[in-house]
């Protein structure tokens, strides 16, 4: 990865034109051959961009652009598409190349298979009584999340998001119309599960008749919050 800390401009052109007037910036480019330009803001999003496939050329700068105070003119040029970045470089304050590797990407924790599993030894939480089924319930449409049984003998059908919403909704009460379809499970209520649900997404599930259930990954691996403690 190199990166370059100078006072530049730029302009995109091609599917969209773009300007960005004389100001300094940090410019990153990566080994996959894209190329960012970044503000000192606007948290992880550039200003603007090229995206692989693409190819950099460094140029001299015309006699017009030297006199403007431009060192070096860089040229990055998409492969498949007139799309064009061109950014003319004045003080260079800093240029440096740096090998990072193979990177292993980004591991989320709390993703939904974490959820399912932890409420699968938990399933209490649907409420006193409740007992496991079976995770991953195979149905023609895809499997549900967690099937289980309430106090009474019903079937509780369970869909897991880390963010509930809408699609969530829609999605459980597929799996709710075919499961109802089965004797042997119906009738079939549905609890809609996650770490947060969306307020339009509890007012879907509602008005069908699906029970909602916020989850506090925390408290569920058993991490201790210190500040619930009196000592």
């Amino acid at each position: 990865m190199r990166l370059v800390v100078a006072s530049c401009s730029a302009r995109y052109s091609g599917r969209l034109n773009a300007h960005l007037p004389l100001a300094t910036r940090l410019l990153v480019v990566k080994s996959d051959g894209s190329v960012l330009l970044h503000s000192d803001g606007g948290s992880y999003k550039p200003l603007n961009w090229m995206s692989p496939p693409c190819s950099l050329a460094v140029l001299e700068p015309s006699e017009e652009a030297v006199e403007r105070g431009v060192t070096q003119v860089w040229t990055v040029q998409h492969q498949k598409s007139d799309d064009r970045l061109e950014i003319e470089l004045h003080d260079v304050q800093h240029d440096s190349a740096h090998e990072l590797g193979v990177d292993p990407g980004l591991v989320k924790d709390g993703v939904e298979a974490h959820l399912q599993e932890l409420l699968a030894a938990q399933i209490i939480l649907l409420g006193t009584g409740h007992t496991l089924v079976r995770r991953e319930y195979p149905t023609a449409i895809g499997p549900v999340d967690i099937l289980a049984k309430d106090p009474a003998g019903g079937t509780v059908a369970v869909e897991i998001k880390r963010r509930g919403d809408i699609d969530g909704v829609e999605q459980l009460t597929r799996y709710l119309e075919l499961l109802n379809r089965d004797p042997h499970l119906a009738p079939v209520r549905g609890v809609f599960a996650a770490q947060e649900i969306k307020p339009q997404a509890r007012v879907l599930a509602t008005d069908r008749g699906i029970g909602c259930l916020v989850l506090d990954y925390d408290a569920m691996r058993g991490v201790d919050d210190s500040g619930s403690r009196l000592f």
